[in-house]
């Protein structure tokens, strides 16, 4: 009798033995037995991905792990998210307590355990909305659920909502959840990754990226000993090898044709046959050898499948294929048998792997495959609701183009009303792409791709294909001003491109005549444009005023009015307040309402720059407020930004940088987010001493501020960046960059929001020898801030005139850094605050030494409360050089604790920093930053690298 292949060495996993993959079995079990983990699985088709993971999941089964797996398919309907749906259903809640209420948001996804779901809450009006509510209510669940791998398979088929949902996910783990990820290198989109964006494991995060490539000989060699025995000669594996190339899924499928062969011609001429084959580095020769020995029922099964593609029931398989149930079931068993099909999830069966579909399918003579194909239209259309997707699909596939035109265009209408964006994209860009899409249709399916494009995750996929389009002379010079809206708004939405704005502008002179009220879209957005200073943005404004004048749309009226209110609040006017009131805040259009939380979110913005902190909490709160109500996610989300900004000034640290973290995951396209990110991030490096962290976090936000409408951004960034430099003793650096923000706020009239950047440009000019310009620049600000309600710049200027008349008269440069300090304290934010002490102390320090403990006590006090250690150190040194921080009589004993000094070194340390930069950082001598470094890691019991792990206490992970 020939044994069957794997008989007695079969893997627990597989029919054959796994071989040549025990390291990364090993590697993933370890990343997923220690929660939150990521691991990610790369490799071709057929190298063994998905016998990797069900030898895993065996073994997780056997520990009573939890384990929910949902697979990617290449064909897919608009339905997002529903790899990860497929997994969760499979959830066992039994036992398991009440889910809370975020996680109300599955119900309608899940209607198999609606029972132990909490009600679903209503829904956001916004496809953003919906998907923080899905990702929270996903997080919810899982967590929920306690230790659990969620296994998705085939991530390079994903959908865009699906990889996004999983980034997210990625980088907020439960803390019991490990997620693992398969996928195709190959098979990503041109320059994409797996799951759409960059991604790093977050602190705490275990994971692995585990590659998985072709097998080497010797252990093609052992896979087929294992599955012949004696009969796996060390020619026969060679010959193997040769064919394979190293692919187990080539290797396993010729063992199980020597092994059908063998039962009659035996082994003999085993290595000949395998010479001899056509294709000895594919499937398809051994695919069609395989069906040839299977009944011409399971061979019209097998062709009815590679049709469909996907996971499809043994009724619409049998059929397809022309039989009757009997012959159905008992062609299916054969498939099943032989490895060719697989069982997929509830009752649906499709290929083992894609390539085996794929050889079958070229396999099927072309009018057979053909009629194949109409006939899975017509079953398709019989379904209720039809999947419109793969009718398109079968449709083009059939040949009719006309009808696949039709038929795309239902799925993209289908697509757009379920909010799946991506979907749509696709389809749109296929249908662009074919010469016979003309008139009406070519122009409507344009329209839709330029209107989806601006909030389009594969945005520059779409920035190309409507670059395209603004070239084609099919399209009339209003559908092309359309188009070229639809691509500026999103180069400036998406990718903060400035470039952005030339489209903007030409599509003005595309709609101003034929589409006026786009034409005033376009323009509002041009009056942002802040760089090209205020005449520039007053121009457009006032132009668009002039075209909604007499408009009845109240919608386009409130869109004007809410960048009138944002220009006026960055010019620092008054009477900006007074207009704030007037706004309709209980509007029955959702429209007006939502430029009602547009104009509430960009004051909140603005203000917070010009020093009214308290209004900018509020009108924040307001904004997120109403965006809510409305289900604008993208208002929702900044105001969140501007409420974290604003902890930061007042000192709440504590947990920011997480904080933040959280902030950019929920929007990982916002430019805005990044660099709000990156600035803040750079204070708390700078007060750290981590001076070049917070060098490379503030040429990060520069970079992205200077693509951002308003110039805000970028002169905080340029601010902070000046700080290091003269922090560094880099004085002509820190002018050179101070110098062009200047420039710029010249150029905008932004004086009102330049507080830090006008005290960092005068104490570089005087440290190069410019007092001149200094003098000038104080000057000039003081005229840019005379009248303007801009408390902030008012205390920076105060602090200007102290670094002014520092040298000469140091007692009235003390009182200006004093109320400097008042003016901060009236304002909310402490950190400036104790940086004004500082400078008073430093002025009193040569003339009367005594006067000056009282502000560096004061300022140590406050840096320490804050954390900023590198700034409370400074101070602290100065002390104890005046004799005021005295030890007492005797020290301090803290035995296996670490002392405070040595908590400042650890967090030093896990923050990464060189002995040197903890020198800079705390004043310290090196000899005596490497006495404390040797005292940290002995108490931790760690070595350097892993200090960040043994010192959960550090300040700062970066």
């Amino acid at each position: 009798m020939t044994r069957e292949p794997g008989d007695a060495t079969q893997g627990r996993g597989g029919r054959f033995r796994l071989v040549g993959r025990r390291r990364q079995l090993g590697q993933l079990l370890d990343a997923v037995r220690r929660p939150p983990a990521v691991v990610l699985v790369e490799g071709e088709a057929g190298v063994g991905k998905s016998r990797l993971i069900r030898e895993a999941s065996i073994e997780l089964a056997g520990e009573r792990q939890p384990v929910l797996t949902g697979f990617c398919h290449p064909l897919r309907e608009p339905f997002p998210y529903g790899p990860v749906i497929d997994a969760l259903r499979k959830a066992d809640l039994t036992g398991r307590p009440a889910f809370p209420p975020t996680a109300g948001a599955l119900t309608p996804l899940l209607p198999d355990l609606a029972d132990r779901l909490p009600p679903p809450p209503e829904q956001p009006a916004d496809a953003s909305g919906r998907r923080f509510r899905l990702l929270q209510a996903v997080r919810s669940f899982l967590t929920g659920l306690g230790p659990t791998t969620l296994i998705v398979e085939d991530l390079h088929w994903a959908d865009e909502a699906t990889r996004d949902l999983l980034l997210l996910l990625a980088r907020d783990l439960p803390p019991r959840l490990s997620l693992v990820l398969t996928y195709r290198a190959e098979d990503l989109p041109p320059g994409g990754t797996v799951l759409g964006a960059a991604y790093r494991h977050p602190p705490g995060t275990a994971g692995a990226v585990i590659r998985l490539g072709p097998l080497v000989e010797s252990e093609v060699q052992e896979l087929a000993s294992a599955a012949l025995g004696p009969h796996a000669t060390t020619a026969l594996g060679a010959a193997l090898y040769r064919r394979s190339e190293g692919l187990p899924l080539v290797a396993e499928e010729d063992l199980i044709t020597l092994a059908e062969y063998s039962g009659t011609h035996g082994y003999g001429e085993a290595v000949e046959r395998l010479q001899d084959a056509d294709a000895p580095r594919g499937l398809r020769e051994t695919v069609v050898e395989r069906l040839g020995t299977l009944s011409p029922q399971a061979n019209a099964l097998a062709e009815a499948a590679a049709v469909l593609a996907t996971p499809a029931p043994e009724e619409s398989l049998t059929a397809l294929a022309g039989l009757d149930e009997e012959q159905g079931a008992g062609a299916l068993i054969e498939l099943l048998r032989a490895s060719l099909l697989r069982e997929a999830d509830h009752g649906a069966y499709v290929f083992r792997h894609v390539l085996a579909q794929q050889v079958v399918h070229r396999n099927i003579p072309g009018p057979a495959r053909r009629r194949l194909h109409l006939r899975a239209v017509e079953a398709l259309r019989s379904r209720t609701p039809a999947p419109s997707v793969q009718i398109a699909h079968h449709t083009l596939a059939a040949g009719d183009r006309a009808g696949w035109l039709l038929c795309a265009q239902d799925a993209v209408d289908e697509a757009i009303a379920v909010r799946d964006g991506g979907t749509a994209a696709t389809l749109l860009r296929q249908m662009l792409d074919r010469p016979e899409l003309e008139g009406e249709a070519r122009s409507r399916a344009a329209l839709a791709l330029a209107g989806i494009a601006s909030s389009s995750v594969d945005f520059r996929t779409d920035a190309r294909l409507l670059r395209r389009l603004l070239g084609d002379p099919r399209l009339s010079e209003e559908v092309r001003g359309e188009i070229r809206l639809g691509l500026g708004l999103g180069m400036l939405n998406e990718n903060a491109d400035p470039a952005g704005f030339d489209e903007v502008e030409r599509a003005v002179g595309e709609l101003e005549t034929c589409r006026p009220e786009r034409a005033v879209r376009a323009m509002v957005a041009l009056a942002l444009k802040e760089a090209e200073g205020p005449a520039y943005t007053q121009a457009w404004l006032e132009r668009a005023e002039a075209k909604v004048r007499d408009s009845a749309n109240e919608a386009l009226r409130a869109a004007v009015r809410a960048t009138r209110l944002t220009l006026t609040a960055c010019q620092g006017d008054a009477r900006l307040w007074e207009s704030l009131a007037s706004l309709p805040r209980h509007a029955e259009d959702r429209e007006v309402l939502r430029q009602t939380g547009r104009a509430l979110q960009n004051v909140s913005d603005t203000a917070v720059y010009l020093g009214h902190d308290r209004r900018g909490v509020a009108l924040a709160t307001e904004a997120g407020q109403v965006a809510a109500r409305v289900g604008s996610s993208i208002s929702e989300f900044l105001s969140r930004g501007t409420l974290l900004r604003l902890d930061a000034f007042a000192g709440r640290w504590e947990g920011l940088e997480e904080r933040l973290d959280a902030l950019v995951d929920g929007y990982p396209t916002a430019v805005a987010a990044h660099a709000e990110r990156a600035l803040l991030v750079g204070t708390l490096a700078t007060s750290r001493g981590q001076y070049a962290r917070a060098e490379e976090l503030y040429e990060e936000a520069a970079k992205a501020g200077a693509g951002l409408l308003l110039v805000g951004p970028e002169l905080r960034a340029a601010a902070g960046l000046s700080d290091v430099h003269l922090a560094r003793g880099e004085a002509p650096r820190a002018r050179a960059v101070a110098e062009r923000a200047v420039a710029t706020v010249r150029r905008t009239g932004a004086w009102p929001r330049a507080a830090g950047l006008l005290s960092a440009a005068v104490e570089a000019a005087l440290a190069c020898g410019g007092r001149e310009d200094a003098e000038r620049l104080a000057a000039e600000a003081g005229h840019g801030i005379l009248g303007r309600d801009a408390p902030a710049a008012v205390a920076d200027l105060e602090t200007v005139h102290g670094l002014l008349r520092r040298e000469a008269e140091p007692d009235a440069a003390a009182g200006h850094f004093a109320a400097a300090a008042d003016r901060w304290q009236e304002i909310g934010r402490p950190y400036e605050r104790a940086r004004a002490f500082e400078r008073q102390g430093s002025a009193l320090l040569g003339r009367d030494p005594g006067a000056a403990a009282g502000p560096f006590t004061e300022a140590v006090a406050v840096f320490t409360e804050l954390g900023a250690t590198a700034d409370a150190a400074r101070c602290g040194r100065v002390l104890r050089d005046l004799g005021v921080a005295r030890r007492g009589p005797g020290r301090r004993g803290y035995g296996g604790s670490l002392s405070p000094r040595e908590h400042q070194v650890a967090g030093l340390l896990a923050a990464g920093a060189t002995n040197q930069s903890i020198a800079e950082a705390l004043f310290l001598s090196p000899r005596t930053v490497e006495n404390h470094v040797a005292k940290v890691l002995r108490k931790l019991g760690t070595d350097r690298k892993r200090v960040a792990a043994a010192y959960p206490g550090r300040a700062d992970a970066g």
